[in-house]
Formats: C-alpha cells, sequence, structure tokens
C-alpha cells in the first residue's frame, strides 16, 4: 500500500483527489494540509511514501519552499507536485527543491495514479507537457538568476528596488537585464516581460 500525503489549500481540491484515490486499492490517503507547518505535522506523525504538493499554498512560504524543507528530512518522503502553474520558473524551482515529479491538475486520473506510483518507486515523473516545455529550452538559456530578475521586473521594481531586493549592486542589475535582453531578444524592461510571460518563463501578475 503507498501511504499519500495531500497538501493544497483548497479542501474541496483535497477531498476531490482523496475521493481519486482511495477507490485505487493500492493508493491510501492518510493526512492532509493546507500550509507548511500543518503539512510538516502531518509528515513528521504519518510517515507518508508521497506527498502530493500544490505550489499555490496562500500565505506563507509556497509548495516548492514547503518541498524543500519536506525533502531535508532525515527520513523524507517523495513529493510529487500537482498544480495548475506550468512555467519554467515553477517548474524548476519545485525540482530544485528536490520534487520527485510534477504533474499538471487537468491531468486524466489514470495519469495521476501512474505518477504516484511512479514517485513511490523512486522515478522522476513528468506530465507530458511540462517535459516537453523542458525539452524545448533551447538557444541561449536563462539562468536562475536572470529568471528570478525577470520575475521581480513584473511587479514593477526599478534598477535601484531590484539590487536592493537581491543585495546586489545597481551596476549587476544592469549587466543582468542586457544578457536578458540579449536572450530574448528585445531591447526594453516591458518587452523583456511580455516575451517571458508569452513564453511560460514567468508567472503574469495577478
Amino acid at each position: 500500500m503507498i501511504r499519500v500525503a495531500l497538501v493544497d489549500d483548497h479542501p474541496v481540491v483535497r477531498a476531490g483527489v482523496r475521493a481519486l484515490l482511495e477507490a485505487q486499492e493500492d493508493l491510501s490517503v492518510v493526512g492532509e494540509a493546507a500550509d507548511a507547518q500543518s503539512a510538516a505535522d502531518v509528515v513528521a506523525a504519518l510517515h507518508p511514501d508521497v506527498v502530493l504538493m500544490d505550489l499555490n499554498l496562500g500565505a506563507g512560504p509556497d509548495g516548492a519552499e514547503v518541498t524543500a524543507r519536506l525533502r531535508a528530512l532525515p527520513e523524507p518522503p517523495y513529493v510529487l507536485i500537482l498544480t495548475t502553474y506550468d512555467t519554467e520558473a515553477d517548474i524548476m524551482k519545485a525540482i530544485d527543491a528536490g520534487a520527485s515529479g510534477y504533474l499538471l491538475k487537468d491531468a486524466p486520473p489514470e495519469d495521476l495514479f501512474r505518477a504516484i506510483r511512479g514517485t513511490a518507486r523512486g522515478e522522476t515523473v513528468l506530465a507530458p507537457a511540462v517535459a516537453a516545455r523542458l525539452m524545448r529550452r533551447s538557444g541561449p538559456t536563462l539562468t536562475e538568476r536572470e529568471v528570478e530578475i525577470l520575475g521581480l521586473l513584473a511587479t514593477g521594481k526599478s534598477n535601484r528596488e531590484l539590487a536592493k531586493s537581491l543585495y546586489v549592486s545597481e551596476a549587476t542589475i544592469k549587466s543582468h537585464l542586457q544578457h536578458i535582453y540579449t536572450k530574448l531578444e528585445v531591447e526594453t524592461r516591458a518587452a523583456a516581460v511580455t516575451r517571458a510571460i508569452e513564453q511560460r518563463i514567468i508567472r503574469a501578475v495577478s
């Protein structure tokens, strides 16, 4: 039996996923959590094999940060991301945090079941759309810092604010921006943000 914990801030989503999983003979939902603290408590108390993790957990740490915390435990569970976000920044952040897989919430139930079973076996499981996005990364690839800067640019921060947020000089920010413009083939901050959103590198700011 594969023991699964659900981490999602929407009770209705958790209830729906629980109903799907518990209809499978080899899957058992042993606990649920809505935020970072309750996720840590559930994992510590119940020791699930797989944690099904949403990226957006409302206020507080996001799913990627919670994933990193869980994977740093002495006996960490495997973490499978289940989310609506498919940007390169989200995918890479989750994988860097230690997630074993990344699935989108519009996946068919059979894909979800297979992903959980694969994750429990220690396999890396990526949704086809996610795998395709990573495979399509061609030409000059943006660095993690450049993607971070693009995300901050989207919020309207000035060079000075960017430098303060990242603890670097304004000259360093300008250098990063020039590299970003070259890689995205644009000439302005606004165009860089627009191109990055169009290419699903970062999320649009709501």
